[in-house]
């Protein structure tokens, strides 16, 4: 038993699933790509739950090859996310969108009216691009990773600003008095920096109260860097306890050297289950879940973590005895070890692939139990603060996560029986700020 308890966040990308086959299981709806009633279903079955958000990773280019994959990414986040605001009540609705291609205005005038919408509930998840094809999408290349952070920082404190840019009491209302808002305060941001530049003010109001910070009207110059993470939550990508304990700690210390209290940003790491009633059920559906990869490519893959040769002819037969004497997992792949472990049990190659060794994701193929277990280690460990769930198909993988696992994590003690608030920083137990953050503006410490 524990008195911390996980924050849990539901991820929520393509329309099918995180498992590249996922359009094809048996039930599954095969125009959930475009169907709205499909993804509110799946937000409301997560709300049920009292998941405290839903995640929809975006990045701005077709990056899969559409004759057997579907889409990685939906037609448009925000407006999907709008759509499920309005058919929810408490489940934070999270979106990436970049700093790199798009205006800090645009980004804090799309995310401020989601906010209000849903009242409350919208976050960003602020990344920069990599993809040469994303940016060829804005007639533009990828810029040195230098000046990409830079343009980064200065985006994301211009957005926070413009946030803020009406005070908390502007919205004035008074019939009688004949005043709408109070001029006086809605003022410009008037940010500019190397690379990106906002004057503001944005053309709507703030959600509910909240500590405002007025900014004042005359031009003012970006601080060329962050002197802490703006994070109230973080999505990461670590494949053993050691490096998620290692990742968290950095977080924890960023915070801490920025002023702020390091239990504000939340870490949640990155998870895929596939829920059966048995782990070889789990196994058999993984298995029809990878019959549209391309395996041969994965089996040599595989090869190269663990040292070894191999090809596709081996692929429905497990490693030899010699093969097993010399396999090596490698120094440069966190996966590999967790491969050559699953590989000297026995299993086929076929199989092995099957057990998720080489997703960008740890992954449990098994029952709630198993699933349950899994992120309790961590969660104890201190490995993280919560999870980004990545289940293997929604159309019966967010029922079988909130109705099975959840009622086992609350059991433990693990995970929340309600929502804290109305509004996703109280679900996140997040610092309440308007605007700018004053302690991460404030002189450098000499």
């Amino acid at each position: 038993m524990t008195s911390r308890q996980m924050v849990l966040g539901m991820q929520f990308s393509g329309g099918y699933g995180a498992a590249p086959g996922a359009w094809r299981l048996p039930g599954a709806n095969l125009n959930s790509y475009t169907d709205m009633d499909q993804f509110v279903r799946y937000a409301q079955a997560a709300e049920r739950g009292k998941i405290q958000l839903l995640f929809i990773a975006d990045t701005p280019v077709l990056d899969v090859d559409l004759d057997h994959h579907a889409p990685h990414h939906m037609i448009d986040p925000l407006l999907i996310l709008t759509v499920i605001a309005r058919e929810t009540e408490r489940i934070g609705l999270v979106t990436t969108a970049s700093t790199t291609f798009t205006e800090p205005y645009n980004l804090a005038r799309q995310f401020k009216a989601l906010d209000v919408i849903s009242h409350g509930r919208a976050g960003w998840n602020a990344v920069t691009t990599s993809d040469p094809a994303a940016a060829a999408n804005f007639g533009a290349t990828i810029p040195p990773r230098a000046e990409k952070y830079e343009r980064a920082h200065e985006v994301i404190q211009i957005v926070q600003a413009l946030w803020g840019s009406w005070e908390k009491d502007a919205w004035l209302l008074d019939v009688d008095g004949k005043r709408f808002a109070d001029m006086e305060k809605i003022q410009p941001v008037n940010l500019k920096g190397k690379h990106a530049a906002s004057r503001g003010p944005l053309p709507m109001p703030p959600v509910r109260a909240g500590p405002a910070r007025h900014l004042p009207g005359g031009r003012r110059q970006l601080r060329p860097g962050t002197r802490g993470p703006h994070a109230s939550g973080v999505y990461a990508n670590p494949y053993t306890i050691e490096d998620a304990r290692a990742q968290r700690q950095a977080l924890r210390d960023a915070a801490t050297r920025a002023g702020r209290d390091p239990d504000e940003v939340k870490m949640l790491a990155g998870f895929m289950p596939t829920i059966a009633p048995s782990r070889q059920a789990a196994l058999q559906r993984r298995r029809f879940l990878d019959e549209v990869v391309d395996l041969h490519h994965r089996v040599r893959y595989l090869g190269a973590m663990i040292g070894l040769p191999l090809g596709p002819d081996q692929l429905d037969e497990p490693l030899t005895a010699d093969q097993l004497a010399d396999a090596q997992p490698s120094p440069h792949d966190p996966r590999s070890a967790r491969a050559l472990e699953v590989a000297r049990e026995g299993w086929t190659l076929r199989d092995v692939l099957a057990h998720g060794v080489i997703d960008y994701h740890p992954v449990v193929a098994g029952t709630a139990t198993d699933v349950a277990d899994h992120m309790q280690q961590w969660f104890e460990a201190g490995a993280c603060d919560g999870f980004s769930i990545a289940v293997d198909s929604y159309h019966d993988g967010f029922d079988a996560f909130v109705d099975q696992v959840v009622p086992i994590l609350r059991q433990r003690g693990l995970f929340h029986d309600d929502y804290e608030g109305p509004t996703l920083r109280e679900n996140l137990a997040a610092h309440e700020q308007y605007g700018l953050d004053p302690r991460l503006t404030k002189p450098a410490r000499s």
